[in-house]
Order: structure tokens, then C-alpha cells, then sequence
């Protein structure tokens, strides 16, 4: 039996690539690392030296690489190895809602957006994420050429992200036809939102009591802010005042936009502003 080729699996070879991504990860010996893709475990076993009071949780969808690794590892202590989808992972099962988990992950490219998602929108949220992703993916998401998109905005909502270094396809095996980047996204939270939901409420003098951090205030607030870049990037080639059907561009302009910049020309900041504005 060998590892699943429809899973969509190139594994790191390279030392110098894996020693780029423990320093981007900035571990400490107690911190609790959510290893996704481990693959042949070059990484995992790296890991595994620089949180020896921690923890390292090794997730796999391939049963074949499950195997192997728990026969790479038998007498790692901190390592718990899990034959799982990612994207069905139960956080409160796996004690992530610790107040710092990094995760280090090397997943299959075709599910980068919907992995993102995932663990951004989550109340089990990373303190940061090291992502070997496609290289073109990782350029969008920082906005490389100056122009932001759903996908940009929808991680700078949550974090800071930073490409740390290019990876060419050589140092995988079997070698994929993209090259990769090493992509670093920092300072996870939810901090934009719980400031909305508290303007929001203050501006309103609702006179609610409580903690306007939970989730169930923090939820409308995100459902609304994305909801509104959807429609902003409705129709790409678009003014963003005719995606949002402005009859009257004053909102704009307290945000500081121009009437006819596009959705691509928006910051983080006019975002926010627009969302508390609308």
C-alpha cells in the first residue's frame, strides 16, 4: 500500500525549506502546534525538538502515511497523530481552545480557501498560521500587485499576512507543476470585529449588559462585513458604487474612497469603515 495520489500529495524535501518554516513559526518548548498535511513526518520530527514540553498534533487524511507515521514516532510523547479530514476536525475534542496553538501546515492546494475559512472563522482560532501554499495564492493573499481581493480581505480581516520566503518545485517529491511560498499570517484574532460589535452597540446606546466579545454579537458583525465585499466584488471590472447601488456617494467619501475606485482599490480600513457606515 502506498500514500493516496488522488489526495494530491507533494512532500517537502528539503531541510534548509522545513529549518524557514520552524523560524517563521517562532515556537516556544511549551507551544501547541496543529501540524496539518505531516506527510512522511520531516516536518513533524523538526517540530517535535523545538516543543518539547508542548505538544505536536499530527493530522492525516492519508490511512497509509497515518500508519507510517506511528511506526516513524513510536515514542514520541508530545505527538498525537490523528487519521482525520482537516476540514471536519473537531477543535473542544483536541483541547485547541487553549489561549496560544500555532498551526504549521503543508496542505493540498485545492482546499486553501476553504481550509482558510475554517480555522479563521473559528472561535478556536490559531495565534498564527506557517502555510505552504501555491505561490500565486500566497501573492494574492498579500496583495503583492497593490490590488486586494475576497480572498485578500478575508484573511487581512483576521490576521497579518506576510510571505516569507519562495519554494521551488524542486524541493518537493513528486515535484508539483507551481512553485510554493512559505506564507505566514500573525496577530490572529478577532479583534476587528469585537471593535465593530462595540462601536455598533455604543453607537446605538442599546444599553445591552454583557461581554460584546461572544460570539453570538460577533457572528451578525461578520455575516454583514463579508456580505458586504461580496458585493463590492460582485462584478470585478465594476465601480464599487455601482456594486453597491450607491444613488448617493457621501458614504464614500467619509470613508475616504474615491467614486470611482473599484473594490480592488479598497483598504482594510475603508472596508471597515464602509461596514460600520452601511
Amino acid at each position: 500500500m502506498k500514500p493516496n495520489k488522488f489526495l494530491g500529495q507533494n512532500f517537502l524535501n528539503s531541510k534548509k525549506i522545513i529549518a524557514d518554516i520552524i523560524k517563521a513559526a517562532d515556537l516556544q518548548p511549551d507551544d501547541v502546534v496543529l501540524e496539518v498535511g505531516p506527510g512522511k513526518g520531516i516536518l513533524t520530527e523538526a517540530l517535535l525538538e523545538v516543543v518539547p514540553k508542548g505538544r505536536v498534533i499530527a493530522v492525516e487524511k492519508d490511512a497509509w502515511l497515518v500508519e507510517f507515521l506511528r511506526g516513524k514516532f513510536p515514542g514520541a510523547k508530545n505527538l498525537e497523530i490523528i487519521h482525520d479530514d482537516i476540514l471536519k476536525f473537531n477543535f473542544p475534542r483536541y483541547a485547541l481552545h487553549v489561549p496560544r496553538y500555532t498551526i504549521v501546515a503543508n496542505i493540498p492546494y485545492y482546499i486553501t480557501s476553504h481550509f482558510l475559512r475554517k480555522f479563521l472563522e473559528s472561535d478556536y482560532q490559531p495565534s498564527k498560521m506557517v502555510l505552504m501554499l501555491q505561490k500565486e495564492v500566497a501573492e494574492r493573499i498579500t496583495a503583492k500587485d497593490k490590488k486586494e481581493s475576497i480572498l485578500s480581505i478575508s484573511v487581512k480581516a483576521y490576521g497579518k499576512p506576510k510571505i516569507i520566503k519562495k519554494v521551488l518545485a524542486r524541493y518537493f517529491s513528486p515535484a508539483p507543476k507551481v512553485d510554493s511560498a512559505i506564507l505566514l499570517i500573525d496577530n490572529i484574532s478577532k479583534k476587528l470585529f469585537k471593535e465593530m460589535a462595540a462601536e455598533k452597540f455604543v453607537s446605538l446606546k442599546t444599553g445591552i449588559k454583557g461581554n460584546l466579545t461572544e460570539t453570538k454579537f460577533l457572528g451578525p458583525i461578520e455575516a454583514r462585513f463579508f456580505s458586504l465585499i461580496k458585493q463590492g466584488f460582485s462584478q470585478k471590472r465594476k465601480m464599487l458604487k455601482n456594486n453597491l447601488k450607491l444613488l448617493d456617494i457621501e458614504c464614500l467619501t467619509k470613508c475616504g474612497v474615491a467614486e470611482n475606485a473599484r473594490a480592488e482599490n479598497l483598504t482594510m480600513e475603508n472596508w471597515r469603515c464602509l461596514a460600520q457606515v452601511f
